[in-house]
Protein backbone atom coordinates (compact mmCIF):
# COMPACT_ATOMS: atom_id res chain seq x y z
CA UNK A 1 0.00 0.00 0.00
CA UNK A 2 1.71 3.65 -1.10
CA UNK A 3 1.12 6.46 1.51
CA UNK A 4 -1.43 8.97 0.76
CA UNK A 5 1.25 12.03 0.88
CA UNK A 6 3.36 9.89 -2.38
CA UNK A 7 0.23 8.52 -3.77
CA UNK A 8 0.43 11.57 -6.60
CA UNK A 9 4.01 10.80 -7.70
CA UNK A 10 5.18 8.44 -10.12
CA UNK A 11 7.78 6.29 -9.48
CA UNK A 12 10.12 3.88 -11.34
CA UNK A 13 11.61 1.04 -10.37
CA UNK A 14 14.70 2.61 -9.88
CA UNK A 15 13.09 4.75 -7.33
CA UNK A 16 11.68 1.90 -5.38
CA UNK A 17 14.93 0.23 -5.43
CA UNK A 18 16.85 3.34 -4.37
CA UNK A 19 19.33 3.26 -7.55
CA UNK A 20 20.20 6.53 -8.75
CA UNK A 21 20.46 7.81 -12.20
CA UNK A 22 23.27 7.68 -14.52
CA UNK A 23 22.89 11.75 -14.78
CA UNK A 24 22.45 11.67 -10.66
CA UNK A 25 25.59 9.99 -10.73
CA UNK A 26 27.64 12.20 -12.46
CA UNK A 27 26.39 15.72 -11.00
CA UNK A 28 27.53 13.61 -7.28
CA UNK A 29 30.68 12.20 -8.97
CA UNK A 30 31.95 15.93 -10.55
CA UNK A 31 35.55 16.18 -9.24
CA UNK A 32 37.15 18.20 -12.14
CA UNK A 33 35.71 21.01 -14.55
CA UNK A 34 37.81 22.04 -17.39
CA UNK A 35 37.08 25.31 -19.15
CA UNK A 36 38.65 26.53 -22.17
CA UNK A 37 39.53 30.25 -22.68
CA UNK A 38 40.74 32.31 -24.95
CA UNK A 39 41.09 35.61 -23.65
CA UNK A 40 37.83 36.98 -25.02
CA UNK A 41 34.34 38.26 -23.55
CA UNK A 42 32.64 35.10 -25.37
CA UNK A 43 34.46 32.25 -24.22
CA UNK A 44 34.06 33.30 -20.76
CA UNK A 45 30.39 33.13 -20.77
CA UNK A 46 31.04 29.73 -19.92
CA UNK A 47 32.11 30.79 -16.67
CA UNK A 48 29.29 31.55 -14.75
CA UNK A 49 28.23 27.79 -15.30
CA UNK A 50 31.15 25.77 -14.55
CA UNK A 51 31.23 28.13 -11.19
CA UNK A 52 27.59 27.09 -10.11
CA UNK A 53 28.47 23.27 -11.02
CA UNK A 54 32.04 24.27 -8.58
CA UNK A 55 29.09 24.00 -5.84
CA UNK A 56 29.52 20.86 -5.00
CA UNK A 57 33.19 20.92 -4.77
CA UNK A 58 34.37 20.04 -8.02
CA UNK A 59 37.85 22.20 -9.29
CA UNK A 60 37.63 24.48 -11.43
CA UNK A 61 40.35 24.22 -14.23
CA UNK A 62 40.96 26.96 -16.41
CA UNK A 63 42.60 26.35 -19.73
CA UNK A 64 44.04 28.49 -22.26
CA UNK A 65 45.49 26.98 -25.52
CA UNK A 66 48.39 29.72 -27.34
CA UNK A 67 50.56 29.66 -30.28
CA UNK A 68 52.78 32.91 -31.44
CA UNK A 69 52.82 34.11 -34.30
CA UNK A 70 56.59 34.61 -35.46
CA UNK A 71 56.98 37.89 -37.68
CA UNK A 72 60.17 37.35 -39.89
CA UNK A 73 63.90 38.28 -38.09
CA UNK A 74 62.50 37.75 -34.60
CA UNK A 75 63.68 34.59 -31.96
CA UNK A 76 60.71 31.85 -32.76
CA UNK A 77 61.40 31.11 -29.23
CA UNK A 78 60.99 34.45 -27.57
CA UNK A 79 57.51 34.89 -29.42
CA UNK A 80 56.58 31.07 -27.84
CA UNK A 81 57.84 32.27 -24.22
CA UNK A 82 55.90 35.56 -24.53
CA UNK A 83 52.58 34.61 -25.66
CA UNK A 84 52.77 31.81 -22.84
CA UNK A 85 53.50 34.35 -20.09
CA UNK A 86 50.31 36.52 -21.86
CA UNK A 87 48.56 33.51 -20.89
CA UNK A 88 49.46 32.55 -18.11
CA UNK A 89 48.78 36.23 -16.75
CA UNK A 90 45.30 36.14 -17.84
CA UNK A 91 44.19 32.98 -16.65
CA UNK A 92 45.60 34.06 -12.87
CA UNK A 93 43.09 36.95 -13.30
CA UNK A 94 40.63 34.61 -14.42
CA UNK A 95 41.40 32.18 -11.10
CA UNK A 96 41.12 34.99 -8.94
CA UNK A 97 37.77 36.42 -10.35
CA UNK A 98 36.36 32.86 -10.00
CA UNK A 99 37.93 32.23 -6.11
CA UNK A 100 36.37 35.86 -5.12
CA UNK A 101 33.16 34.29 -6.81
CA UNK A 102 33.38 30.74 -4.57
CA UNK A 103 35.16 28.72 -6.11
CA UNK A 104 37.29 26.78 -3.73
CA UNK A 105 40.12 25.12 -5.41
CA UNK A 106 41.10 26.58 -9.28
CA UNK A 107 44.05 25.73 -11.46
CA UNK A 108 45.14 27.04 -14.49
CA UNK A 109 46.76 25.60 -17.66
CA UNK A 110 49.10 26.80 -20.73
CA UNK A 111 49.15 24.78 -23.53
CA UNK A 112 51.02 25.73 -26.84
CA UNK A 113 48.77 23.40 -29.52
CA UNK A 114 45.78 24.76 -31.75
CA UNK A 115 42.67 24.72 -29.00
CA UNK A 116 40.87 21.91 -30.23
CA UNK A 117 43.32 19.74 -29.72
CA UNK A 118 44.55 21.07 -26.52
CA UNK A 119 40.98 20.91 -24.95
CA UNK A 120 40.87 17.66 -25.78
CA UNK A 121 44.50 16.31 -24.91
CA UNK A 122 44.02 18.29 -21.45
CA UNK A 123 40.50 16.31 -20.69
CA UNK A 124 42.24 13.49 -21.04
CA UNK A 125 45.91 13.92 -19.25
CA UNK A 126 44.16 15.97 -16.17
CA UNK A 127 41.09 12.91 -15.76
CA UNK A 128 38.31 15.86 -16.33
CA UNK A 129 34.65 15.01 -15.68
CA UNK A 130 33.07 17.49 -17.29
CA UNK A 131 34.11 20.41 -20.18
CA UNK A 132 32.27 23.67 -20.06
CA UNK A 133 32.70 25.96 -22.97
CA UNK A 134 30.75 28.76 -25.24
CA UNK A 135 30.16 28.78 -28.62
CA UNK A 136 30.20 31.34 -31.32
CA UNK A 137 27.31 29.24 -32.68
CA UNK A 138 28.46 29.97 -36.41
CA UNK A 139 26.93 28.12 -39.45
CA UNK A 140 27.38 27.76 -43.18
CA UNK A 141 30.27 29.16 -44.17
CA UNK A 142 31.46 31.29 -41.07
CA UNK A 143 31.95 27.61 -39.99
CA UNK A 144 33.55 26.29 -42.71
CA UNK A 145 35.91 29.23 -42.85
CA UNK A 146 36.95 29.59 -39.07
CA UNK A 147 36.24 26.14 -37.83
CA UNK A 148 34.52 24.94 -34.87
CA UNK A 149 36.74 24.35 -31.50
CA UNK A 150 33.43 22.73 -29.99
CA UNK A 151 33.15 20.40 -32.82
CA UNK A 152 36.60 19.80 -33.00
CA UNK A 153 36.19 18.71 -29.06
CA UNK A 154 32.61 17.13 -29.39
CA UNK A 155 34.20 14.75 -32.12
CA UNK A 156 38.05 14.06 -29.81
CA UNK A 157 36.82 13.55 -26.45
CA UNK A 158 34.54 10.99 -24.58
CA UNK A 159 34.43 13.41 -21.52
CA UNK A 160 30.81 15.02 -21.18
CA UNK A 161 30.58 18.81 -22.80
CA UNK A 162 27.96 21.44 -21.61
CA UNK A 163 27.62 23.55 -24.33
CA UNK A 164 26.74 27.30 -23.79
CA UNK A 165 25.61 29.54 -26.77
CA UNK A 166 26.46 32.96 -27.26
CA UNK A 167 23.57 35.65 -26.42
CA UNK A 168 24.54 37.63 -29.05
CA UNK A 169 24.97 34.44 -31.70
CA UNK A 170 22.52 34.83 -34.07
CA UNK A 171 20.06 31.76 -34.16
CA UNK A 172 19.79 29.66 -37.20
CA UNK A 173 15.70 29.51 -38.24
CA UNK A 174 14.64 25.84 -37.61
CA UNK A 175 13.04 24.13 -40.27
CA UNK A 176 9.87 22.73 -39.93
CA UNK A 177 8.98 19.36 -41.55
CA UNK A 178 7.33 19.98 -45.34
CA UNK A 179 3.99 20.35 -44.89
CA UNK A 180 1.94 17.59 -47.02
CA UNK A 181 0.50 19.12 -50.22
CA UNK A 182 -3.30 20.03 -49.45
CA UNK A 183 -5.37 17.32 -51.28
CA UNK A 184 -7.75 18.19 -53.51
CA UNK A 185 -10.70 15.81 -54.19
CA UNK A 186 -11.12 14.33 -57.14
CA UNK A 187 -14.32 15.27 -59.48
CA UNK A 188 -15.81 12.45 -61.73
Amino acid sequence: MVPDELADRDFTLADAAGVKTKAEEAMMKLRKILVPLDGSELAEGALPEAIDLCGTGATLVLLRATEATRLRMTDATEAQVAVVEEAQTYLDGVAERARKAGVATVETTVWYAPPGEAIVEAARLRDIDLIVMNTHGRSGLGRLVMGSVADTVLRGTTTPILLVRARQAPLAPVRAAAAPAPREDAHV
